[in-house]
């Protein structure tokens, strides 16, 4: 069994595989030391500590110096995050996965729509650039944003629907598992969970985690059951968040050293 076959086989329904995003080689060691089985980037949290903001503004040579970086630091299975795949077309996807592939990446996050856009790819558009990335042999974990900036109360049938059948169109492409981040309702993630029990990798966002308290929501395996067999850390809900919060209190302190700073200057003359 390759390396990806063996990363691909961590995702096992029943046992989710538990992973909390990093941003840099740094990072990776901290969670790996935690009891990783695998690693896993967030493309918001390594955009932002390269200096760049989220939607592929980072270019891809920078993510891949960066995966090189992380794969020094850890011999676990790195999985990056390459939000549209990095390709106006699925021809260029293709070789943006097969560099991250060569790279030494064992799996790739990839989204069902463009940089900066709200809408999603058609269904027929989207599965191509998944079979695409796919076709490097790679692990691809597809991502619908179905529920992107959705209240649960307008949750309907039909957007179960929409992500089901977006499911089977990537699966068919050569998606090894399926992403649906952003749900906040339990019977819409039974609904999912019933897909992942007919033999699919689905898998779930984790629970928000608060780095300033140390506490969490619930545990994925407890809200998503036995059929999941994998559960992803949010970019700003886990690994990306606690980055977050360390932005905001490197901004702060030096908002009040310079404000001091300032004070000091003032009475000085």
């Amino acid at each position: 069994m390759d390396g990806i076959d063996a990363f691909t086989a961590l995702h096992v329904p029943g046992d989710p595989l538990v992973l909390y995003n990093i941003w840099d080689a740094g990072s990776a060691r901290a969670v790996a030391s935690a009891g990783a089985k695998a690693i896993a980037t967030g493309s918001w949290g390594v955009a932002e500590a390269n200096g760049f903001s989220d939607g592929e503004t980072l270019p891809l040579e920078i993510a891949l110096e960066n995966l090189t970086r992380i794969l020094s630091v850890t011999d676990l299975p790195v999985s990056i995050d390459m939000e549209a795949g990095y390709g106006a077309t699925p021809a260029a996807v293709g070789t943006s996965a097969g560099k991250a592939h060569d790279a030494g990446a064992r799996g790739i996050n990839m989204e069902d729509r463009m940089p900066g856009e709200t809408g999603l790819l058609p269904v027929a558009q989207a599965a191509e650039r998944v079979a695409a990335a796919a076709a490097t042999g790679i692990h691809v974990n597809a991502r619908t944003d179905v529920y992107l900036r959705r209240d649960p109360k307008d949750y309907t049938p039909a957007l179960v629907e929409d992500v089901l059948t977006r499911a089977a169109a990537f699966a068919e492409a050569g998606a090894r598992s399926l992403f649906v981040p952003f749900l906040g309702d339990h019977a819409t993630i039974r609904d999912l969970r019933g897909f992942a029990a007919a033999g699919q990798r689905v898998v779930g966002a984790g629970p928000r985690y608060d780095c300033r308290t140390g506490r969490a929501g619930r545990r994925a395996d407890q809200l998503w059951s036995r059929p999941l067999g994998r559960s992803n850390g949010l970019a700003q809900g886990a690994g990306g968040g606690c980055l977050s919060t360390s932005i905001g209190r490197v901004r702060r302190r030096a908002e009040v050293r310079f404000r001091c700073t300032s004070c000091i200057a003032s009475h000085s003359h």
